[in-house]
């Protein structure tokens, strides 16, 4: 089960709590890709987009949603804020486009137009401070305990929707907990709201509880990446999208052999910070494996594979073994996507094998040898298949 944390401000948290919906927009523009081939957006503009698209499908049913309120010092919130705990109630995040009809624009005062329902989970009045959460160590023995996913968040910004790893998520949850003194919010069907003035959730008879009736399009970018595909267009920010919604339901039957191979997915990450400069894994799933738990970051390429992915994943392998292992103690799966090599002879080719060669041999007390994978269109999905090195 995985944590996301979900940046509200003080007019947004309120209409988030009472219609128990969560989202992340981009402004003006407006999803053309849908269903098709095609897109008149820049491709900056679309892969923007399809990155917030990610970042929902990584969403799944039963999942936790904590809030950060944003500081404020206009409406008195002095310092951001983390409120929890929420579920999330589906498998997907739906689409309400900015075309005048988008539900709840008004009242919002922004466009949110990637949207997933969510209900109480445990729901405390209280939230903890940015400080208490991320700056205080009394409690921390070594620096890889501190919630890094939200620290590396903050140093980048840009990130509506962020996911924390389940020990991350377990020290935020406490925190909260100790924070309310261990005292949950009585919901039992009553209504949630946020009072800007105490800065605190609560439960109340006397509001009426609303139901979500906006617009929840599904979302389909599959068709889009098939033509970009076609074009010797770069997708990667689709195929993580792709991957991402797919990961482990058995949608896609030869991602799951290849990746899974009959594990079950405990955890899911997209654009996994791994450090305080731009490096960030693609995708990154935790899983158990007979009662053994594996952690396997993937690296994604929409082009054919080179010996230079092997230095990323090496970054990789690197952070994993310092900041993630003490915490969760797993064995490590490394994993590279790229396009189908039709020409397997070629010297590029060639020399990425030997690459491999040399990562395998440098990493094998560390990690299980890498797993190659490639993609394919075959009758109108992708296919991917692992190719043994």
């Amino acid at each position: 089960m995985t944590t996301h944390v979900l940046i509200v401000d003080s007019t947004t948290f309120k209409l988030h709590l009472e219609n128990l919906f969560v989202g992340t927009g981009a402004r003006d523009a407006r999803i053309d890709f849908n269903n098709s081939l095609n897109s008149s957006l820049s491709p900056q503009a679309e892969n923007n987009l399809v990155s917030m698209i990610a970042d929902g499908f990584r969403i799944r049913r039963g999942d936790n949603i904590t809030f950060y309120l944003q500081q404020n010092m206009g409406r008195g919130i002095a310092e951001g804020k983390f409120f929890g705990i929420f579920r999330a109630t589906d498998d997907w995040v739906f689409l309400d486009h900015n075309d005048g009809q988008q539900y709840l624009i008004d009242e919002l005062e922004k466009s949110l137009t990637f949207r997933s329902l969510i209900e109480p989970r445990t729901v405390y009045a209280e939230g903890v401070t940015e400080w208490e959460a991320l700056d205080e160590i009394k409690n921390i023995a070594c620096p890889n305990q501190m919630l890094w996913s939200l620290i590396y968040r903050k140093l980048k910004g840009n990130r509506g929707n962020t996911m924390i790893t389940i020990y991350e998520a377990d020290r935020l949850a406490q925190l909260i907990r100790n924070k309310n003194q261990k005292r949950e919010l009585s919901v039992n069907g009553k209504a949630l709201s946020f009072d800007l003035d105490t800065q605190t959730i609560f439960a109340s008879d006397a509001i009426e509880p609303k139901e979500y009736t906006g617009r929840q399009e599904p979302i389909n970018i599959l068709t889009r990446l098939i033509g970009k595909y076609q074009r010797g267009q770069s997708f990667e920010s689709h195929l993580q999208a792709y991957i991402v919604r797919n990961l482990g339901k058995g949608l896609n039957v030869s991602i799951d052999q290849t990746v899974l191979n009959g594990a079950e997915v405990e955890w899911l990450g997209n654009e996994v910070s791994c450090g305080v400069g731009m490096q960030r894994i693609d995708v990154m799933a935790s899983v158990v494996r007979k009662e053994q738990k594996e952690i396997i970051p993937i690296e994604l390429k929409s082009a054919a594979a080179e010996e230079r992915n092997l230095t990323q994943i090496q970054r990789y392998v690197d952070w994993i073994e310092q900041y993630y292992i003490p915490n969760r103690l797993s064995d490590i799966q490394p994993v590279l996507i790229t396009k189908r090599t039709d020409n397997k002879a070629s010297a590029g080719f060639q020399r990425f094998t030997r690459a491999v060669a040399i990562f395998n041999e440098a990493n094998k007390s560390r990690t299980y040898p890498l797993k190659y994978i490639e993609f394919y269109v075959d009758d109108g999905d992708l296919r991917f298949e692992e190719y043994p090195l």
